[in-house]
């Protein structure tokens, strides 16, 4: 009989048994997924090395308090992401990953030069992706090394200035010169003192709110909306007043009769690819909406996050009626979203000066080194280069969901990286969410933009996963589960 040997294994010549206790969170999930995770990081960062034996499914389940085929199956979730191999009677252990796999420490970055150090990073995370986020799809790792280049030669320059410093609320002169050039393709000859720049396209929500309207008051909104101005009316304590919507977008009518009953402070409009319903409002529409804000004395907040994605779009709200409009302009979707940049621009001088002073309130300055950065990347091209790729590739994603999702069921526009899936009956939005996220897809239901009544619908962000395969395998679970009922599509017994 083989002797034990607790330091390398249960029997002599055994790979060593890790003691592994993994910390799980609990309610973001299904559990397995979460174990199989955990096991995905602790493989990456070295602290379950090739070869070391893990516990036993009853062990692991009995140190986790969950029931056995929960570690049954996260033990198959590790072995179809070739993280581990097992045989029965000899348990399961870690496999060999070359060189360079996905979540191995000695390898380089995506888009960082080879002789970079690189602290270490979790792995991508197969088990779950998160749809429910509206990230740019990533764009090619050539395009991202020219980017960490042109931030060390920043360093270079003197930059150790941009982190020892304060700077007025809204920028220096050359951060807003450098908004203007931006914004030129939508707001052409937008003067830059009336530009303000902001630490993301939230800021300045924040602050465009804040400076027109007082705790109480109301501001009107399409009935779906963008989540953060839920939370800032939240936060201000506003009233959001629901905007009717048809296929064009919110109705010149409704927010007529809104005008009249509420005396709203100010009119929300995503008028450009909006989130989440992928819709662009036509010119005529956009012209009548304006025309009715201006005889009720209403201001406009245009949120104008995709703007820069959509050549083709008709003219922001701010060009047909600049002296009404406060324009936002973030480059989180456009370029990059830890940039955390967005240009708020002001009808007049005078709302511009407010304005500064609720950035000054509320979130004080954008960084000067982000904006440093901004700027950069828009007077050398890089900004510009990287919003074509986004583009490109939205495109290629979008065509993709439309080849697999049954295209009755889908809202899209190829310079979208979201989409807005209608539920068909008997699913619900949040019914088919919960399946998703279940089959390791996350996606938002209708509720989280919703005013009011929301549809059976939910969105789903084609930029997060990290390569169209992984898209692919995410958009055939949801055209697997929109194809069975939602009774065949749980696994409760």
């Amino acid at each position: 009989m083989a002797r034990r040997d607790p330091a390398s294994g249960d029997r002599r010549g055994d790979p060593p048994l890790a003691a592994w206790s993994p910390t799980i969170a609990r309610g973001a999930g299904p559990l397995y997924l979460a174990i199989a995770d955990a096991l995905a990081v602790d493989v990456a960062r070295g602290a379950l090395r090739a070869g070391t034996r893990l516990p036993s499914q009853r062990t692991l389940a009995a140190r986790l308090g969950v029931d056995f085929t929960t570690v049954t199956r996260a033990y198959a979730e590790a072995r179809r992401r070739g993280l581990v191999d097992g045989k029965v009677g000899q348990g399961t252990w870690v496999r060999e990953r070359p060189a360079g796999a996905m979540g191995d420490p000695a390898a380089p970055a995506p888009g960082r030069p080879p002789d970079h150090q690189q602290p270490w990073r979790p792995p991508e995370r197969r088990g779950l992706i998160d749809m429910s986020m509206n990230l740019p799809p990533p764009v090619d790792g050539a395009a991202g090394g020219r980017l960490w280049e042109s931030i060390a030669a920043i360093g270079r320059d003197g930059g150790t200035d941009l982190l020892m410093r304060y700077q007025e609320p809204g920028g220096s002169a050359e951060d807003r010169e450098a908004g203007a050039l931006w914004l030129s393709p939508r707001l052409p000859g937008a003067d830059p003192a009336r530009i303000l720049a902001c630490p993301g396209a939230q800021s300045a929500l924040l602050a465009a709110c804040h400076a027109l309207c007082q705790p109480g008051d109301a501001i009107a909104a399409a009935t779906l909306v963008y989540p953060g101005l839920i939370a800032t009316a939240k936060v201000l304590g506003l009233r959001l007043v629901a905007v009717d919507m048809d296929d064009g977008g919110p109705t010149p009518e409704a927010l007529d009769a809104v005008c009249a009953a509420h005396a709203p402070r100010a009119f929300y409009c995503n008028p450009t690819l909006s989130s989440p319903t992928t819709r662009t409002l036509s010119l005529q529409r956009r012209q009548a909406l304006v025309a009715v804000a201006a005889r009720h004395g209403v201001s406009i907040i245009e949120d104008d996050a995709y703007g820069a994605l959509a050549p083709e779009a008709p003219p922001p709200l701010a060009r047909l009626a600049p002296e009404n409009v406060i324009h936002i302009a973030g480059m989180a979707k456009s370029v990059a979203p830890a940039l955390r940049v967005a240009w708020l621009t002001a009808p007049d001088i005078r709302c511009a000066t407010r304005l500064a002073a609720a950035i000054g309130a509320t979130t004080l300055m954008a960084s000067p080194l982000t904006l440093a950065i901004a700027a950069t990347w828009i007077r050398n091209g890089q900004a510009a280069s990287i919003r074509d790729a986004i583009r490109a590739e939205t495109a290629a994603r979008v065509a993709m969901a439309r080849r697999i999702l049954p295209p009755e069921l889908v809202a899209s526009d190829p310079d979208a990286f979201h989409l807005w899936l209608h539920a068909p009956a008997p699913w619900g939005g949040a019914d088919l969410a919960g399946q998703l996220r279940a089959a390791g897809v996350a996606a938002v239901p209708a509720g989280a933009f919703a005013i009011g009544p929301a549809p059976q619908a939910l969105r789903l962000g084609l930029g997060v996963p990290a390569s169209r395969a992984d898209l692919e395998r995410c958009l055939y679970v949801t055209a697997d589960l929109l194809a069975r009922s939602p009774g065949f599509a749980t696994g409760v017994v």
